[in-house]
């Protein structure tokens, strides 16, 4: 295994373990829920990091899901 794809592997276990803590501490206390627009973000950004090797389309993406997310930011305080 290259030195890369080892940072990728643990790069993917802790965000598993991130997800799974706060799925156990989101049970106690009432959240806002993720909207639609807050959740088409967060596929943007998950999309330009996998296509971050294309930089042109990985930083697009990224682009998109900052701008969504800023948005959506915007929406909820109004």
């Amino acid at each position: 295994m290259s030195a890369s794809s080892i940072y990728t592997l643990i790069s993917i276990v802790v965000l598993l373990v991130i997800v799974v803590v706060a799925f156990i501490l989101g049970r106690r206390e009432p959240h806002n829920n993720l909207t639609p627009l807050g959740g088409l973000a967060f596929g943007f950004i998950v999309a330009g990091i996998l296509f971050g090797a294309n930089q042109v389309v990985g930083y697009s993406f990224l682009g998109v899901g900052v701008l969504l997310a800023v948005i959506d930011i915007i929406r909820r305080r109004k």
